[in-house]
């Protein structure tokens, strides 16, 4: 009985471990657009927006100033943040480097 219970308690330790994703490369993106301050939005999330092939994207960065590059067309690299979008708002990504066009 011990040994199953040992058993079933690796089993699950390893399938939680194994569920886990790696996100390294696989939700890279590339944008281009003119990229906006956030304004009054029904999501809360991101500081800055930025339109790409016609479609919204929120913004947020933790090694860039994006306020650098306000009204400005420019072309970025990010990763998608996990668990987002929310509530129908855009997806959100994390950007982490920024050409001006």
């Amino acid at each position: 009985m011990k040994k199953i219970l040992v058993l079933t308690l690796f089993v699950a330790a390893l399938s939680g471990c194994s569920s886990m994703q790696n996100t390294s490369g696989s939700d890279v993106v590339s944008l281009t657009g003119n990229l906006q301050k956030m304004g009054i939005t029904t999501y809360q999330y991101g500081t800055h927006t930025i339109n790409s092939g016609g479609k919204p994207y929120a913004l947020k960065s933790s090694s860039l100033n994006l306020d650098t590059y306000l009204d400005k067309q420019v072309s970025l690299k990010g990763t998608k943040v996990s668990g987002y979008p929310v509530e129908g708002g855009p997806e959100l990504i994390e950007v982490s480097e920024v050409i001006v066009k």
